[in-house]
């Protein structure tokens, strides 16, 4: 009895890895917001930070991908470098630049708000690559339909309507001078950084689809984290020195700057590349996109206690509308991954049965309709 309970356990602690993985890192990204926006508010400019991002992250990661995966790792051919060189190109360039620009611009709860966008434009990608297949007719199907609808208009909901302010307990402690400086940097070029966001977001969409294609052929995840962040690195260092043209941006001491660039490299940057990579290979991009509208409620939190952020009415019946979303994409995924897990479990498992002639015959695996008819045969038996 003890003996299965374990295995209960345990088989309920592997199913629950996906989903305490992607929680995990939806905090991280939610730190990783806060500590960037006050480094960005400080001066700092978001090319440098980009570099030093993916610097920093492919300095911590590079040595293991060399000792864990050196006798795994594929050959490099010309069309594994080429993807390789537009999964750089896509995230640490267009996709951090893009977004720590329109952050600049804007708030860390209204640019986690458009990023929510990304289950919605991650599920329509796939099912234009042929990653995922809609058969409108399946609940589940139904379920990742509605609940990206959902999602996207909880998103605008936040982005468009505010409603009354809502006061908590800890927002009266905070000073109102550093409010209303914070409020001031916010109003700018709000417009400007929308749109930002909304580039980042697709490029992070076109990513995940493009990291999930080159793990199928390329089967060392953290070499393949590693060799990204570092052509995200020497682009991103093209890149600055296109855009930046003063020697001054590149000094950092010890300080928020240093702790931003580190905190991104390391945990945003290589500890999330990898641990979205094992999770996508199993569940696919729409499981692993799904839980990006946690990460807005994260920061929408963290953001009230450290940067004075103030709470509309509207962002918590938008918090409220995308939380719902998110069950039902994850819901339908789940319902999915079951599904699959049946169809392997029948198509592995060999049926015996007797044919016209009286003689045993044994199915070959690849026929599950013919099981399932044979099964219905009363003289058949299967093992």
């Amino acid at each position: 009895m003890e003996r299965i309970k374990e295995e209960c356990n345990c088989s309920f602690f592997q199913r629950s890895k996906p989903y305490i993985a992607m929680i995990s890192l939806q905090f991280g990204y939610a730190g990783m917001n806060i500590i960037t926006k006050v480094s960005l508010n400080r001066g700092m400019s978001h090319y440098v930070l980009v570099v030093y991002r993916n610097a920093f992250a492919t300095i911590v990661i590079a040595p293991f991908a060399l000792i864990l995966e050196r006798k795994i790792r594929p050959k490099m051919t010309l069309m594994m470098f080429f993807q390789i060189f537009v999964l750089g190109l896509l995230g640490p360039v267009i996709d951090q630049n893009f977004y720590y620009a329109g952050l600049k611009l804007t708030s860390p709860t209204f640019s986690c708000a458009m990023s929510n966008m990304l289950p919605a434009m991650t599920f329509v990608m796939a099912v234009l690559c042929r990653m995922e297949k809609v058969d409108i007719k399946k609940i589940r199907c139904q379920a990742k339909v509605l609940g990206t609808i959902v999602t996207v208009c909880g998103a605008m909901l936040m982005t468009i309507y505010k409603g009354h302010v809502v006061n908590l307990i800890w927002s009266n402690n905070i000073n109102s001078n550093d409010t209303q400086v914070t409020n001031k940097t916010y109003d700018k070029d709000w417009v400007k950084g929308s749109i930002l966001l909304i580039f980042a977001t697709l490029a992070w969409t076109s990513f995940f689809i493009l990291q999930n294609i080159t793990m199928r052929k390329y089967t060392a995840p953290i070499s393949l984290t590693a060799l990204v962040c570092f052509m995200g690195t020497l682009q991103s260092i093209a890149v600055t020195f296109v855009m930046e043209h003063k020697n001054s941006v590149w000094t950092i001491g010890f300080d928020m700057n240093l702790l931003a660039a580190a905190y991104a490299g390391i945990v945003s940057s290589s500890i999330a590349y990898y641990v979205q990579g094992l999770v996508m290979e199993k569940r696919g991009p729409v499981f692993v996109t799904a839980f990006s509208p946690l990460m807005m409620i994260i920061v929408t939190i963290m953001g009230s206690f450290i940067l004075a952020e103030k709470i509309y009415i509207g962002g918590i019946i938008g918090a409220v509308l995308i939380v719902a979303g998110l069950y039902y994409v994850l819901w339908g995924k789940y319902k999915e991954y079951k599904e699959k897990e049946i169809e392997e479990l029948i198509i592995h498992e060999p049926v015996k049965g007797i044919n016209g002639n009286n003689k045993m015959m044994i199915l070959e695996n690849n026929d599950i309709e013919m099981q399932k008819k044979l099964m219905q045969i009363p003289n058949s038996s299967s093992s």
